[in-house]
């Protein structure tokens, strides 16, 4: 049974939250604010944390560093910040997706669903038959599901990995914004590209030797994005 951590200090949107989450037979855990949800988070491993980023004792995105320090959990956040830079910031800390109060119950669910269908194991796309991918500076083992940098595993995120996944399967050959938000958020995203401006960016400083400068994440202006391995 998938576990969802819900941090929010509005009752109400709480309560609607749990009742429709365990009428779906999701176990809930709820935190009205960033101290006691990182405390049930690590207490109670969610599958899943739903995150309002207004809380009464700390900034949601503190809470999402703090999250990111030690665990790969999906991070759907639930705000009524609105403008693009808040939700980047969001996504530049390690959420993985944003969601905009008022909103709609079943799109929210909709949207923790694909949250927690990236945290798992997924079947391989495109090429099946590329298993190891090595460049000059990181290696990457698509079927441990492992990156290696200098010596070291490089620390991903479920969506970090399946963005990386989806580029390095299609090795060389340009990945449309629509196909790449498609195949990681799922079929219901197409527009949302600062989702990817986002990743590739977190991608880049992770693997790149010069991240200002890609060698490997190459980006084709207004189309999308291609790996490149040399």
């Amino acid at each position: 049974m998938t576990r969802v951590l819900v941090v929010d200090d509005e009752p109400q949107i709480v309560r609607a939250l749990v009742i429709n989450l365990k009428a779906r037979k999701y176990e809930v855990d709820a935190a009205p604010d960033g101290a006691t949800a990182l405390q049930l988070a690590a207490a109670r491993h969610p599958d899943v944390v739903v995150l309002d980023l207004g809380l009464p004792d700390m900034d949601g995105v503190e809470v999402i560093k703090g999250l990111r320090g030690w665990t790969r959990v999906p991070i759907l956040v639930l705000s009524a910040r609105h403008t693009s830079d808040e939700k980047v910031e969001a996504l530049d800390a390690g959420a993985d997706d944003y969601v905009t109060k008022p909103f709609g119950m079943d799109e929210l669910l909709a949207r923790l669903r694909a949250s927690v269908r990236r945290a798992e194991p997924v079947g391989q796309q495109g090429s099946d038959d590329i298993v190891m991918v090595e460049t000059e500076g990181f290696t990457v083992d698509l079927a441990a599901k492992k990156v290696h940098r200098a010596g070291r595993d490089v620390r991903l995120t479920p969506t970090e990995w399946h963005l990386l996944e989806v580029l390095v399967r299609n090795s060389g050959r340009l990945v449309s914004q629509k196909q790449l938000l498609q195949e990681v958020w799922g079929p219901s995203y197409g527009t949302e590209t600062n989702y990817l401006r986002v990743y590739m960016a977190q991608l880049r400083r992770k693997l790149e030797a010069d991240p200002s400068h890609p060698r490997h994440f190459v980006t084709e202006p207004g189309m999308g994005y291609r790996f490149e391995r040399g």
